[in-house]
């Protein structure tokens, strides 16, 4: 486990911290994609004013501070404590909004029954073994709670489990969305949606969204 602290401590060293405004000139926005100004909105979820969410991975906190803004009750977790820190000090002057440096099975495993909506954004869904992390998010979401999460589409090269290139101590899993629908399904999940949103023009790549209900 240290190892694979140290390695998303080094990720977050180089990251470039989110603009204070968007193209829209808010100062506050959740982002599904890779791309500035692009893709759904917080709708993806559902209801959010008066909702306890939880977002698995929350790095600086700048996607749950909008959820916050919007009258949600939010808890962020970070395996990395640089970036819990970064969250702390940027947005934790916001009502109803904690950051927690925390391993995201552990932390499930210890509030069960506790969220309305689990969110991961480019976060450890991506990374997690998904037979050991989606019972632990079903288990901890409220009846009826939502689980939303995105990432890149699967790659050609990686298969599920094979450690990343850049950083060898961190594995990716690499899903379809129909081998999402799978495993969420064989979780207990149900109403569940998988697509990809195309990429803005001039790019290639999209993003997987998937949502699904408790």
């Amino acid at each position: 486990m240290e190892a694979v602290t140290t390695a998303w401590e080094r990720y977050a060293a180089g990251r470039t911290p989110r603009r204070t405004h968007n193209a829209a000139g808010a100062t506050t926005w959740l982002n599904w994609t890779q791309y500035a100004d692009h893709g759904p909105d917080e709708s993806v979820i559902g209801k959010v004013q008066g909702r306890r969410v939880l977002e698995l991975g929350c790095g600086t906190g700048c996607n749950l501070a909008h959820l916050s803004t919007l009258g949600a009750v939010c808890v962020g977790i970070d395996i990395a404590p640089t970036q819990c820190e970064k969250a702390e000090a940027r947005w934790g002057h916001l009502p109803g909004l904690s950051f927690w440096t925390a391993e995201a099975t552990e932390f499930l495993a210890a509030h069960p029954d506790s969220f309305d909506v689990v969110l991961s954004i480019f976060g450890p869904v991506w990374f997690t073994n998904p037979m050991t992390l989606l019972p632990l998010v079903r288990q901890s979401l409220t009846a009826g709670g939502a689980f939303v999460f995105s990432h890149k589409p699967p790659q050609p090269d990686p298969q599920p489990g094979e450690p990343l290139r850049e950083a060898r101590a961190v594995s990716r899993w690499d899903y379809s969305p129909g081998e999402w629908t799978a495993l969420l399904a064989s979780a207990r999940f149900k109403k569940i949606t998988a697509e990809t949103i195309d990429p803005p023009d001039g790019k290639h790549e999209g993003t997987l969204v998937v949502r699904a209900e408790a």
